[in-house]
């Protein structure tokens, strides 16, 4: 059937609708047919046809009138419409306020550790730490009794800048300092201060100062101050305004301390060299600790604190594994032993043994090692690198001692392992002699002395390529930092010259004409030439001592030292 108006009337005429019902607003009629089904038929606005013509033909029609069900249908939908409006402007209302809070929070966030939690640290668990321990001292001192201070007249320093290498036991120290006096412990990164919104950072240090003082006697302990602390106006635009906020409520926090208040605030950093000079100068953080990596009697100290809980066999000596760590910080320590209980536990054991210790102890060296090359060929050249740099090393005179060689590598790298062990009185005292750096020079170029004698100066390869960057920068430390060359005992670069991006990038000139940096280049050169020309005078008549060792480091992959050096010996007493 057809949904036409014309249809429809037609239908009327021929008695096939029994009724129908109109439909005024929606200008549509619903007929009800004999065979029982209904349909929807648009029809003419105000039609009247349609009503005579269903009186004609005696078709019930019926008027229906859904204005009502229009305006409930209107008035739920306003109404969903507003409620969805309240609840979108009520949730970014919440939303605002959450961030507003967030932002006031940031403010008073400081990171109070446990007083009985400070407890546990005492300068007796601060291994190693003597010269630093003793200075501090009479900070404890003043914390517990500051009466003894005062009726002397001495006003304890407000600020103690610890300075030292990372892992050398800063924060441990600060702690440490709390648990002797038995005072609260306040500790914050210097990064926590400086947030997105300029202006927190400065809230915050009013807040944790606020709350030091409310605690008093107490320790402030900010760690990394140089993430704060660095000098003001570095960079293009003036900085970072955040940051330099935050750093002048600092600088007026410290220096509105009332003296003897009993609020002491110690910071850490291994960069002192870009302190802002307001933050150092009298008044604030005007005592300075440097705490050095430790020689052998406190690495052996720090390694006895750590084995308290480590069951060690009895066969382990910690005077000889601190023997074996020159330039270990106390951090590094705690890791070798902690690598070796790993081991221990890998192996199923129950007491940590030398094996486990050596295995953490060539973990922390060299970090992960990888199998030699599989290419027979590459294997022999890397091979002579080795030889050749081992065999220099104990034919020139130094104090570094040969520990391991071995083909094994470490990830990335090409070449294999020729590994000395540091002169420990060279790094305890920090003083180089010329003949020191001159030795290491000329055993870093072994490998391609060696390179040049056997397969000739065409074939040597990249494989030395780290014992190269190591030339070149001692070469450049003689001639430009520490006066060991001809040009005479003058410093052309001096390390005080840090960069800032924007304010010292010009500043950083060299300032020395273009002829002395001409004469600078020639006289690296020329020590790198006389080094080179060194290392093949010494292998250049032991080519025979060369072969039989790499042919045995390419069937065993590790060669011992005290192996190299007697085959040396051998060979040297044989051709005299």
């Amino acid at each position: 059937m057809s949904n036409s108006y014309s249809q429809l009337l037609r239908n009327i005429e021929s008695g096939e609708i029994i009724s129908i019902i109109l439909i005024p607003n929606r200008r549509e009629v619903i007929v009800e047919f004999n065979n029982g089904d209904r349909k929807s038929i648009p029809i003419f606005y105000n039609d009247q046809k349609i009503l005579r013509i269903s009186e004609e033909y005696n078709v019930p029609l019926t008027v229906r009138d859904i204005r009502s069900e229009q305006r409930l249908a209107n008035f739920i939908t306003g109404f969903g419409l507003t409620l969805i409006f309240v609840l979108s402007l009520s949730f970014l209302i919440r939303r605002s306020s959450k961030l507003l809070s967030n932002m006031q929070s940031f403010s008073r966030r400081s990171s109070q550790v446990k007083e009985d939690e400070m407890r546990k640290y005492t300068f007796d668990d601060v291994a190693g730490l003597n010269e630093a321990s003793d200075e501090l001292k009479e900070i404890v001192t003043f914390l517990k009794n500051p009466n003894i201070l005062i009726e002397l007249g001495a006003i304890t320093p407000k600020g103690v800048l610890l300075v030292g290498p990372p892992g050398t036991g800063k924060t441990l120290l600060a702690r440490a300092i709390a648990g002797e006096a038995d005072v609260p412990f306040f500790s914050i990164s210097a990064s926590e201060f400086v947030e997105m919104f300029v202006g927190v950072g400065a809230g915050r240090v009013r807040d944790l100062f606020k709350n030091a003082k409310l605690k008093s006697p107490c320790i402030v302990f900010i760690d990394e101050i140089d993430s704060i602390g660095r000098q003001r106006g570095a960079g293009i635009g003036g900085g970072n305004d955040e940051r330099e906020q935050t750093l002048n409520q600092l600088l007026t926090e410290m220096d509105g301390f009332e003296a003897n208040n009993g609020v002491i605030v110690i910071a850490a950093t291994n960069r002192p060299d870009i302190l802002d000079r307001a933050l150092t100068r009298p008044g604030r953080f005007d005592r300075r600790i440097d705490i050095s990596l430790p020689d052998r009697k406190a690495r052996h100290k720090i390694l006895s604190v750590h084995t308290r809980t480590k069951p060690l066999c009895d066969s382990v000596k910690l005077k000889d594994l601190a023997a074996k760590t020159p330039g270990f910080s106390g951090a590094d320590l705690q890791n070798l032993l902690n690598e070796a209980a790993i081991y221990t536990a890998r192996n199923n054991k129950t007491t940590i043994t030398n094996i486990e210790i050596e295995s953490a102890l060539e973990k922390a060296r060299f970090g992960l090692l990888s199998k030699p090359l599989s290419d027979t060929t590459k294997k022999r050249q890397i091979a002579y690198q080795i030889i050749g740099k081992t065999l220099v090393a104990l034919l020139i005179p130094t104090q570094d001692k040969l520990e391991k060689i071995s083909l094994f590598k470490s990830i990335g790298d090409l070449s294999g392992i020729t590994y000395f062990t540091p002169d420990e009185q060279t790094i305890d005292s920090g003083l180089l002699t010329r003949s020191y750096i001159y030795s290491k020079i000329v055993i870093s170029l072994g490998s391609r002395a060696a390179e040049i004698i056997v397969f000739g100066s065409k074939e040597v390869t990249q494989g030395s390529q780290k014992d190269l960057e190591n030339v070149y920068f001692w070469a450049n430390q003689m001639v430009t930092k520490f006066g060991f060359s001809d040009l005479g005992p003058i410093a052309y670069d001096s390390e005080h010259n840090s960069i800032f991006l924007g304010r010292d990038i010009m500043k950083n000139r060299k300032e020395y004409s273009q002829k002395t940096s001409k004469d600078i280049d020639k006289q690296i050169i020329s020590i790198v030439n006389k080094a080179i020309n060194h290392a093949i005078a010494l292998l250049s008549d032991k080519v025979s001592l060369m072969d039989t060792l790499v042919e045995e480091l390419i069937v065993n992959e590790t060669l011992e030292s005290e192996y190299v050096i007697n085959s040396l010996n051998s060979y040297l007493s044989n051709t005299n």
